[in-house]
């Protein structure tokens, strides 16, 4: 019998334009960001949908995601910053997660759109949710998660080969 996995797909919050001599890489979070990430964290904690590794873009915005979210949990899993993840197109974010530890049940990849609501939009296939489905079409916006179960490992994962189970947006959730 197969092995069913978790993909927890995590947009960073909502980031900050106010400084036009900031490199995009070091766009912090606005006050808004600050407040949406520890929510995130929380509903992860309140489900059991906590990673046993995190693959995080090292953009300061998703790593100030990823400390606020990880924040809520009692214990922190290995995180991996990941460079290819900045401006990672869909195909280059699949390598990655190809590349995933086998022994993490549960992965969270927290990244950048478009390239991240791409990927989840080319990953959901048959069996996935027709409403978290819906919602993913309509807008991925900050600091959203896209939840997918995968049967077998990361090595073997293709578009098309995840079941969408859930689409989670920050309104929904305070």
């Amino acid at each position: 019998m197969a092995t069913t996995k978790q993909l927890l797909l995590l947009r960073h919050a909502k980031s900050s334009w106010d400084d036009p001599a900031l490199a995009d890489f070091e766009r912090p979070l606005t006050g808004r960001g600050l407040k949406a990430a520890p929510l995130v964290g929380r509903a992860l904690a309140k489900r059991g949908w906590l990673p046993d590794l995190a693959l995080v873009s090292p953009a300061l915005r998703t790593r100030d995601t990823w400390r606020l979210v990880s924040a809520q949990w009692k214990a922190k899993p290995p995180v991996e910053f990941v460079l290819a993840l900045y401006e990672a197109m869909a195909a280059d974010i699949l390598a990655k997660v190809r590349q995933a530890d086998a022994a993490a049940g549960t992965l969270l990849v927290v990244g950048h759109n478009p390239g991240l609501e791409e990927f989840a939009r080319r990953l959901a296939g048959v069996g996935s949710d027709a409403g978290a489905a819906r919602k993913l079409e309509e807008k991925f916006p900050t600091a959203a998660l896209a939840r997918f179960e995968v049967d077998g490992n990361w090595a073997g994962l293709a578009f098309g080969g995840a079941r969408l189970t859930h689409c989670l947006r920050v309104k929904e959730l305070g």
